[in-house]
């Protein structure tokens, strides 16, 4: 390997001691059968060894990357067998790098993050712009320069969380500096000082117009080989403009609060690329200038535990970024689909964006009404019962959850969540991870032997989960879940029909909260609406006073709007129907036979003073927050 040498002493530890150059034993096995036992694989690997020996990983752990390093050498990729442990979400990548960085003789840096900025903003004029570029994309920053006393030579420092990666060093290389040492930090840190050292740009963007670097995934780390075995990655998953605008369109949708990234071809063969933005999709890009076969390989190629070469059956996997100084998670669903040009594998991507950023904490922040927010703080005090969240796909139902979750717990509460998948991590509450060997049906029945205060079950699916969940419910645990249902008293249906008895759905139940998402009116460039519709309002339930004293707004559209950038709307808020069993309630589900009188529920619901989807969304638009065509989206037609 011909890097940069400085033999003296003070340097040992940095890239240019030999200490620093493992051999990882691939000399031996560089023409041999593709196929290493597993034992074999993991005893070879020092790195492994040692998060063995701390009981960092588990063999089950091992055993899956294992795998997927197996089929990356029948494709002649060479990737260190514990570098695909950095890939395992449930795996703490700074357990993994640090454990990498001392096998290989790489020092821990601490730093002042203050002193640190200030030391790269004085010297962003020593390297190119294409260099900073490169040092941004690989996570690598010089953090301090030592002046040469003796020879003249200035010894700089770098930082990265994988000093072992190829091409951190060949990127160093390309400096020429005479004397360099490079260090480990932790991920987080390094993201840090780039989110505050570098205007916060789409730098993906900016590229597609020119021929970047290709991008690999991390190779053997190796003293006699060549870094990179270019012919055959390049062949495999380098496509350097198409991997610009996939990282671009992640950090976009991320830039643009979208919910979910859309990619699919069209019927004229051409990839298209949307952002679902405050619950609607927008079309982002359209890219005519390859096969789609080619961009979806790259988001595969770039999406954990998908096979690329597998095009006829539902996949799903994920992907995370550092983006603005956070680390995101996506996660990505992969489905086959039919196409009119039968010479392309069509194939739709959707990629979830999971923000941490965006959990609410704050109840009062979901925008319910006074009614339906007065009781389901009441609801959530209760030292027992349950809970339920009803509403289509993307109504806002863990949102919900989640603020509510927050008002409730404290250190001396036991919290526990069974959801598949987790979307959000959550401080101060235990998230079970569900898996093959682990189902909800047996994470729930587990739940009642560890010792848990409040318990929150992602979705009720069958009549066994509904009634352990219920059991918790009973037997004094306060209990949240979801449902799919269209309103509050179908979710009552929606359990009966399931087979739960109806005596454990009336005393097991403290509130059903039926919930949707309208999207609100930009404050800066919103309009009266002169000239509303009266037959939609009667329909919608609006009284003589309310049509001859309201007033109604709609969209502006102000193309350059500085808030909504001419979209009319901005941002969305909870549209709910809570109802809350009281006795009466009770009565009626007791007193069902063969099917639940939802129509009697509704009725005794609203005498009771409960405000109905449309009621709400009513309610919101007479306040100036959403139009009329946005509570007829979201409720329908029923009023």
């Amino acid at each position: 390997m011909n890097l940069p040498t400085d033999r003296r002493p003070e340097s040992r530890h940095g890239t240019q001691d030999s200490r620093a150059h493992p051999r990882s034993g691939r000399s031996s096995d560089t023409h041999d059968d593709h196929t290493v036992p597993f034992e074999t694989a993991v005893k070879r690997d020092r790195v492994i060894a040692r998060l063995r020996k701390n009981e960092l990983v588990s063999d089950d752990q091992l055993q899956t990357a294992w795998i997927e390093w197996t089929r990356l050498r029948e494709r002649n990729i060479r990737v260190p067998l514990w570098r695909l442990l950095t890939m395992d979400q449930s795996i703490s990548t700074d357990e993994i790098y640090v454990e990498a960085a001392s096998v290989y003789a790489f020092k821990e840096l601490e730093i002042d993050k203050k002193e640190t900025l200030a030391f790269i903003d004085a010297c962003k004029d020593e390297f190119s712009e294409e260099s900073w570029d490169s040092m941004v994309e690989l996570f690598v920053l010089p953090v301090s320069m030592e002046s040469g006393k003796n020879n003249g030579h200035s010894k700089w420092t770098f930082a990265t969380h994988d000093p072992t990666r190829p091409e951190v060093h060949q990127l160093i290389q390309s400096l020429h500096l005479k004397r360099f040492e490079l260090m480990y930090i932790p991920q987080s840190v390094v993201g840090s000082l780039i989110s505050a050292s570098f205007v916060n740009i789409n730098q993906y963007l900016e590229k597609l117009e020119d021929a970047p670097p290709v991008f690999d995934m991390g190779t053997e780390f190796n003293e006699d080989d060549d870094l990179v075995d270019r012919d055959a990655l390049e062949a495999e998953i380098s496509r350097s403009r198409l991997i610009n605008l996939f990282e671009a369109a992640l950090v976009e949708a991320v830039t643009k609060g979208a919910s979910d990234l859309h990619i699919f071809p069209n019927s004229d063969g051409h990839i298209e690329i949307h952002m679902r933005i405050d619950g609607e999709l927008e079309r982002w890009h359209l890219e005519d200038n390859v096969r789609p076969e080619a961009f979806i390989s790259v988001v595969k190629d770039n999406s954990t535990n998908v096979d690329r070469f597998d095009r006829d059956s539902a996949q799903d996997g994920y992907i995370q970024r550092w983006v603005e100084g956070t680390l995101i998670r996506f996660r990505v669903s992969i489905l086959p689909i039919a196409s009119a040009r039968q010479e392309i594998h069509a194939e739709s991507i959707v990629i979830r964006i999971l923000d941490d950023r965006k959990i609410l904490t704050d109840l009062s922040k979901i925008g319910l009404l006074g009614v339906a927010m007065d009781r389901f703080k009441q609801a959530i005090s209760q030292p027992n019962g349950m809970v339920i969240l009803t509403g289509p796909t993307g109504s806002g139902k863990s949102t919900t959850l989640v603020a509510a979750l927050y008002q409730v717990v404290s250190p001396k509460v036991n919290v526990l969540t069974v959801e598949d998948p987790v979307e959000y991590l959550m401080k101060g509450i235990r998230q079970i991870k569900l898996s093959h060997r682990l189902g909800l049906e047996g994470a729930l029945r587990a739940i009642l032997r560890h010792d848990p205060d409040i318990v929150m079950v992602g979705e009720m699916r069958d009549q066994a989960t509904a009634e352990l969940a219920i059991k918790l419910a009973n037997t004094g645990h306060l209990t949240f879940s979801t449902l799919h249902t269209n309103d509050a008293p179908s979710a009552v249906s929606r359990l009966f029909k399931m087979g739960v008895e109806p005596f454990l759905i009336a005393y097991a139940i403290n509130l059903v909260v039926a919930q949707r998402l309208v999207r609100k009116l930009c404050t800066e460039c919103r309009v009266p609406e002169e000239n509303p519709d009266p037959t939609t309002l009667k329909h919608l339930g609006f009284t003589d006073e309310e049509m001859a004293g309201g007033q109604l707004y709609k969209a502006g559209n102000v193309p350059d709007c500085p808030i909504c950038s001419g979209s009319g709307f901005k941002g969305r808020r909870a549209v709910a129907e809570a109802l809350t069993f009281t006795a009466r309630i009770r009565n009626i589900i007791m007193s069902s036979k063969d099917t639940v009188d939802e129509d009697g529920l509704r009725a005794a619901a609203v005498e009771e003073g409960m405000l109905t989807l449309t009621d709400c969304g009513r309610t919101i638009a007479l306040q100036g927050e959403t139009t009329i065509e946005e509570v007829l989206r979201v409720t329908g037609s029923a009023a």
